[in-house]
């Protein structure tokens, strides 16, 4: 978040969700959060325990996620995130450009479209796979034509099945003990005082929460985001070496 009157605003915009679920006896659900907004919907779990809520951004270890407030057990009956995903496609494949993350994002944003209403871009080669807000989907479809000199067609996936499955790359690392910062300086292959500013600056997240402790001990299952670098699962599975270290495995997402 970049000001304290934007933060206020997010807050205040989650609160009214949840009261009108609260209320009225139905779903509401918000635009899709960035790590950062997450962490303040995290701050603000005690004030809002009234209302269950859950997040999700379209498929398992989404960075992006939307907020729904309500459940099945409260309100009696299920109701899907409003979540699409659009498969986007350049149509002449030997001609296209490389695209980057970047390529894809800039172009949805010069259609005008507010970054709350798309979630992740899963670039592969010469295509991406875009989440995006229902409400949204059509309007993709219809405008976005072109990415950098590369144009395109942009396709609603119908089966969640049919987008490739995110494949992480197993990595061990051997470590002196748990702490995240040793842990994040072997898998990023960076320096103590670079993970240190990483840390100073808010840019360690643990499950969707800002983790400014650089002496956290880390637990299976968690995920853990450097921001610039990516994210890894710690998987938990760890033996001790002759040398006293701990060996222990990472599912790396690039």
């Amino acid at each position: 978040m970049e000001s304290t009157k934007e933060i206020q605003q997010l807050k205040s915009r989650l609160k009214d969700l949840a009261e009108r679920s609260y209320r009225q006896n139905l779903y509401c659900f918000s635009g899709f959060l960035s790590l950062g907004e997450q962490d303040q919907f995290w701050s603000m779990e005690r004030e809002l325990h009234y209302c269950s809520s859950q997040l999700w951004g379209g498929y398992e270890q989404a960075e992006r996620k939307v907020v729904r407030f309500g459940s099945a057990e409260e309100l009696g009956y299920e109701e899907d995130y409003p979540i699409v995903c659009i498969h986007i496609t350049p149509l002449q494949a030997k001609f296209a450009d490389a695209l980057s993350h970047r390529d894809f994002l800039g172009a949805l944003m010069n259609l005008g479209i507010e970054r709350s209403t798309l979630g992740d871009i899963r670039v592969g080669e010469k295509e991406a796979y875009l989440y995006c807000l229902s409400g949204m989907a059509e309007y993709i479809c219809e405008h976005l034509d072109k990415v950098r000199h590369t144009s395109v067609k942009c396709v609603p996936v119908a089966e969640s099945a049919d987008v490739p499955q995110e494949e992480p790359r197993e990595l061990v690392v051997q470590l002196p003990s748990l702490r995240i910062d040793a842990c994040l300086a072997k898998v990023y292959n960076r320096s103590r005082g670079e993970i240190l500013e990483a840390f100073q600056s808010g840019r360690v997240y643990v499950d969707g929460r800002l983790c400014e402790n650089n002496s956290r001990q880390l637990k299976g299952g968690e995920t853990i985001n450097l921001r610039g670098y990516g994210k890894f699962v710690f998987t938990g599975e760890q033996r001790e070496t002759r040398k006293g270290k701990l060996s222990v495995k990472v599912l790396l997402y690039q």
